[in-house]
């Protein structure tokens, strides 16, 4: 599979190298000869991991029915419910989060076609991502997307490390599924709120990709 570097991983990946590599120099120059292979053996290592959480692969468009409801986000399915959603419905909602550790790619995508009609970024605090109140009490970024029939809401939320939300969407612009419209640095969580009649395709703990697997199926 193709990838390439995210624009958001520019500046730390220039950073990481410089730091890094300075780091395994200093090695080299100051410790025994197997202490700063060693050194520059990990420096490097952690380069490649920081290039890798900013990979975006280049996956092959599908097609999709106009009730299929796309994961927007790579990770772990770890919640599917009925919950109450405070912010912009005011009333009950089927729930699909999905948690994003480190290792996954980062980038969020729409999850149907459809026109923005609601964004508002919340600071907050940092709790693991997969913690109940999370969704809540964490900085997140909140995008509702209306489509002819429906209104599905995307949340990104930080995590205990992420703590950079990016969104790249506003309102009245159009939706194009399986488009970028956000990303989350170093491990977070993307909640999707559905209306109740919408039939979940996926299970706890399955793994999904963003563009790819079909969440749930509106009616």
């Amino acid at each position: 599979m193709k990838y390439y570097i995210h624009k958001e991983g520019t500046i730390s990946i220039i950073v990481a190298f410089i730091l890094l590599g300075a780091a395994a120099a200093a090695a080299l120059l100051f410790l025994p000869l197997w202490a700063g292979i060693t050194i520059v053996v990990i420096c490097s290592l952690l380069w490649l991991a920081v290039i890798s959480f900013f990979r975006i692969p280049i996956r092959k468009q599908l097609q999709f029915g106009k009730e299929d409801v796309v994961a927007p986000a790579d990770g772990k399915i770890v919640n599917i419910g009925k919950i109450y959603e405070k912010e912009f419905f005011k009333d009950e909602r089927l729930i699909i989060s999905i948690f994003m550790s480190p290792a996954n790619v980062h980038i969020n995508r729409f999850p149907i076609d459809g026109i923005v009609k609601y964004v508002k970024y919340h600071a907050g605090k940092y709790f693991v991502a997969f913690h109940e109140k999370s969704s809540e009490l964490n900085e997140r970024n909140t995008v509702v997307i209306e489509t002819e029939q429906h209104q599905i809401l995307v949340r990104q939320i930080a995590g205990a490390v992420a703590r950079r939300i990016a969104c790249y969407t506003g309102q009245q612009k159009k939706a194009v599924r399986c488009g970028e419209f956000g990303f989350i640095r170093f491990g977070s969580r993307v909640d999707t709120y559905l209306p109740v009649s919408a039939k979940p395709t996926v299970e706890l703990g399955q793994k999904v990709k963003s563009g790819i697997t079909v969440i749930a199926k509106l009616e």
